[in-house]
């Protein structure tokens, strides 16, 4: 199963910190609910696991990540990644970042494609597209958080010199998906509700 996925936030934070969080797994992943780095291999290449869990189901994959692309003058990072459950199931994941300078702040946005094989899949993709942007919407305020609380200096990268010490409590780290498909079957059932209102509406 493909699923298309774009979605952007802005951050109050200059453009120089947002894109050095940007290129610092140690501290992306921080941000990233369910996720855990166990290796950063080199400048380029990074190991590490999510956990997904569904009710009484879990998936945990298992994987890495790479950058494809870093182009510092269009502040945009291309990065690769793919992942595998115990189960058999696959993940993966073509993703584009991109910064752009505001008075404000800084806007990123993001631009990915994903494929995933495996038990998840049978959720439908409408669904897993809803539970992405929830997730999605945790990052983004997890990152809203740390850089305007604590903004980085310009260029500095010092964090990936070391990767964190592995996430031993995995259980208490999944992502949980069962309020977040909760969350975006309300949405949905709202959104059909305000259609069929509205329409008994107008045929009065």
């Amino acid at each position: 199963m493909a699923i298309e996925i774009e979605e952007q936030f802005e951050v109050a934070a200059p453009v120089e910190a947002v894109w050095a969080f940007l290129l610092d797994p140690a501290r992306v992943v921080t941000c990233m609910p369910g996720a855990a780095l166990d290796e950063i291999v080199d400048a380029e290449n990074f190991k590490g696991r999510v956990r997904v869990k569904l009710g009484a189901v879990g998936a945990s994959y298992k994987g890495k990540v790479n950058f494809v692309r870093v182009d510092v003058a269009a502040r945009e990072v291309e990065m690769k990644a793919s992942g595998r459950e115990a189960g058999g199931g696959t993940a993966s994941a073509r993703i584009l970042s991109k910064l752009t300078p505001l008075e404000s702040g800084t806007a990123v946005s993001f631009e990915a494609r994903v494929d995933i094989t495996g038990k998840i899949v049978q959720v439908g993709g409408r669904m897993i597209k809803g539970i992405s942007h929830q997730l999605f919407q945790q990052f983004a305020a997890s990152t809203k958080a740390l850089l305007e609380a604590t903004p980085a200096a310009e260029g500095d990268t010092a964090g990936a010199a070391q990767a964190p010490s592995p996430v031993t409590d995995t259980e208490s780290n999944a992502i949980r998906v069962l309020p977040l498909l909760l969350q975006t079957l309300w949405a949905a059932i709202s959104r059909f509700v305000r259609k069929l209102f509205g329409r008994a509406t107008s045929e009065r």
